[in-house]
């Protein structure tokens, strides 16, 4: 019995360093793991803010400053018939109108009825070929500023003149087009 009783414990042994030998590879390979990652991360960041720091050299990009932010304010998609021969072409229209601040944006919204009807009008007289163009887009994107400052009272540069205009700029900055289809 005594042999049986050695063998009884030896086994029980056997299984915990084979357990403990388990749990430091486990541990071992976690431990290179983690350390790999730790070094690729580290990496990455240092390379991150290499690029980081040669961009501000390079580009004279300078952060938005929020309090001067401009505003935007979509207006709801429009369709209108386009004056080509036979009347059978119309354009689907979505406007965002970029102001320089929300207090106009507030103004503008007051004015929403006229200036709706004033780029209804403006569409109206294009035909399908005028608007198609590239020149065309960004004359109808002028033309729609100069309607929306006209109703709302502000001076509107004429073509060529913008640089030598000298005054307050004009708080309706651009017109941004969300959709343009043309059947």
């Amino acid at each position: 019995m005594s042999a049986a009783a050695t063998a009884t414990a030896d086994t029980p042994v056997a299984p915990k360093k084979k357990g403990k030998k388990l749990l430091f590879v486990i541990v071992g390979v976690l431990v290179l793991a983690i350390a790999g990652a730790a070094g690729a991360l580290f990496i990455l960041k240092k390379n991150t803010a290499e690029d980081d720091y040669e961009g501000e050299e390079s580009s004279a990009v300078q952060p938005v400053d929020p309090k001067s932010a401009p505003t935007f304010l979509p207006l709801e998609n429009m369709v209108v018939n386009l004056a080509d021969p036979g009347g059978n072409r119309y354009i689907q229209i979505g406007l965002t109108l970029q102001l320089q601040d929300s207090a106009t944006g507030d103004a503008v919204k007051a004015f929403m009825p006229s200036i709706r009807s004033q780029i209804l009008v403006l569409l109206s007289k294009r035909t399908g070929e005028e608007v198609l163009s590239a020149e065309g887009k960004d004359k109808l994107g002028k033309d729609i500023v100069a309607a929306v400052s006209d109703v709302m009272g502000y001076p509107v540069p004429k073509d060529g003149a913008e640089g030598k205009r000298r005054g307050p700029a004009n708080p309706v900055q651009a017109v941004l087009f969300s959709s343009f289809i043309v059947q």
